[in-house]
C-alpha cells in the first residue's frame, strides 16, 4: 500500500507534528516511534505513562435484550453473567477450534455490550457478527466515528483523575461512560502493557483535543507501535496473526484461562460455540504443540519465525514472537513447541542465521503485571 492509500486516525496529524516515524500496519499509517526511540518509549511507559493512539481498533456496539445470549454463540466466554460495568477478554473461534480474533468486550448497561477487536480483523469481525447474529441484535460499527487512546503505566491514574476524580476507584477491567473535558468517553480500568492503565474510546472529533491534553501533563510521552509490542511482549500477552490463528486453538495458544467455567465441558452452559466439540477434546486429551514463554540465554535477539530445535537438531516448534525486552535488558520471546519440551526450565535452541541460540522454557508474564485490583 501507498502512503496515501493507507488510513489514517484522527491523530494522524499529531504523530507528524510530534516528529513520529510512520509505518504502514493493518492497512493505517501508524507511529512506529517518536524521537524519544523505542527503548526510551518502553521503559517510560513502566516508569511513568504512555499515552498509544490504538485507534485502529475495531469497534462495535451490541444492542438489545438478547446481544449477550447471541454473543455467546461465537465465544467460550461467559457473556450472560457479565456485570454491568465490567469487561472480558474473549475469542471468536471457528468450527474448526481455531481462533478467528481476540476481542474486549465490555457491559455498558441498557442491554448494550461493546466491543474491540483487532484492526487486521475488523471488518471480517463484524460481517462474523452480521451473519450470525444480526437477526437476533443490533450491530452498530464505531470504526469512524470513534478514536481509542491507551494511558498506561504506573501514573496513569494520577493522570486521568485530574480530569474525571472518579477513575481512581476504578479497578482493573471495570468500565463505564466517563466525562473528560466535557465529552462522554467509554473509559476502562485496562490494556496490552501489563501496566495498570486505562483504555479511552472518545467521539473522533475531540480525540485530538483530549490527547494534546494529556500529552501536557508532565508524566505522559507519546508511545509508538514499537514500544508497545515490547511492552506486550514482555507481558506475555498474545498477538493475534503471530501468536495465534485460526491454526491454533484457545488449548495449544495456552488460553483455557480466557474460556469461562459456565462454558468448558463442565459447566453449566457447556459448548454452544463454534469449535467446542474439538476444544474439549483437546482439554481431554492434550494437544501436539503449545504456546510457550522462552528465554534466549545469549544477548542474541530471536525473532518470529524462527525454527526451535532440540539437542539432536530435530525442529520441535517455531518463535511466533521475539525481541529485546527493555525492562530485563535481555531479549525474549514466545513460540509453539512440541508438548514433550514444554516442562518450565526445558532446555531447547533457536535457529538463528544458521546458528543455534540456547533457550529456556520459562513462565509469563516476563515482568510482572501491575494490573490495579483494588
Amino acid at each position: 500500500m501507498t502512503t496515501e492509500t493507507l488510513a489514517k486516525t484522527p491523530l494522524h496529524a499529531l504523530h507528524l507534528e510530534l516528529g513520529a516515524r510512520m509505518v504502514p500496519f493493518a492497512g493505517y499509517d501508524m507511529p512506529v516511534q517518536y524521537p524519544l526511540g523505542v527503548m526510551k518509549e518502553h521503559l517510560h511507559t513502566r516508569d511513568a505513562a504512555g499515552l498509544f493512539d490504538v485507534s485502529h481498533m475495531g469497534q462495535i456496539l451490541l444492542r438489545g435484550s438478547d446481544a449477550a445470549a447471541a454473543l455467546e454463540t461465537l465465544v467460550p466466554v461467559d457473556i450472560l453473567d457479565l456485570p454491568v460495568g465490567l469487561q472480558r477478554y474473549a475469542l471468536f473461534t471457528d468450527e474448526n477450534g481455531g481462533i478467528l480474533d481476540d476481542l474486549m468486550v465490555a457491559n455498558l448497561g441498557n442491554d448494550t455490550l461493546y466491543l474491540v477487536v483487532n484492526a487486521a480483523c475488523k471488518d471480517q469481525d463484524l460481517a462474523h457478527l452480521r451473519q450470525h447474529i444480526g437477526a437476533r441484535c443490533e450491530i452498530e460499527a464505531l470504526f469512524e466515528a470513534r478514536a481509542l487512546l491507551a494511558l498506561q503505566g504506573p501514573k496513569a491514574v494520577e493522570v486521568l483523575k485530574r480530569l474525571a476524580p472518579e477513575v481512581g476507584a476504578m479497578t482493573f477491567m471495570q468500565v463505564g461512560v466517563i466525562r473528560l473535558l466535557g465529552v462522554d468517553c467509554f473509559v476502562s480500568r485496562s490494556g496490552y502493557t501489563g501496566e495498570d492503565g486505562f483504555e479511552i474510546s472518545v467521539p473522533a472529533e475531540h480525540a485530538e483535543t483530549l490527547a494534546r491534553s494529556l500529552l501536557a501533563e508532565p508524566e505522559v510521552e507519546a508511545i509508538g507501535l514499537g514500544a508497545r509490542d515490547s511492552l506486550r511482549l514482555e507481558a506475555g500477552l498474545c498477538l493475534y496473526g503471530h501468536d495465534m490463528s485460526t491454526s491454533t486453538t484457545p488449548i495449544e495458544a495456552s488460553l483455557l484461562w480466557a474460556m469461562s467455567k459456565p462454558r468448558r465441558a463442565d459447566g453449566v452452559r457447556a459448548g454452544g460455540f463454534p469449535g467446542a466439540a474439538r476444544i474439549f477434546a483437546q482439554q481431554q486429551e492434550g494437544v501436539a504443540s503449545k504456546r510457550v514463554g522462552l528465554l534466549p540465554q545469549e544477548r542474541v535477539p530471536v525473532r518470529e519465525g524462527a525454527d526451535i530445535v532440540d539437542a539432536d537438531g530435530a525442529v520441535i516448534g517455531r518463535v511466533s514472537s521475539g525481541g529485546f525486552g527493555p525492562t530485563l535488558a535481555a531479549p525474549v520471546a514466545m513460540g509453539y513447541l512440541q508438548s514433550s519440551h514444554v516442562a518450565l526450565d526445558s532446555e531447547v535452541w533457536a535457529m538463528v542465521r544458521g546458528k543455534r541460540v540456547a533457550m529456556k522454557v520459562a513462565k509469563t508474564p516476563f515482568v510482572p503485571q501491575r494490573y490495579y485490583r483494588g
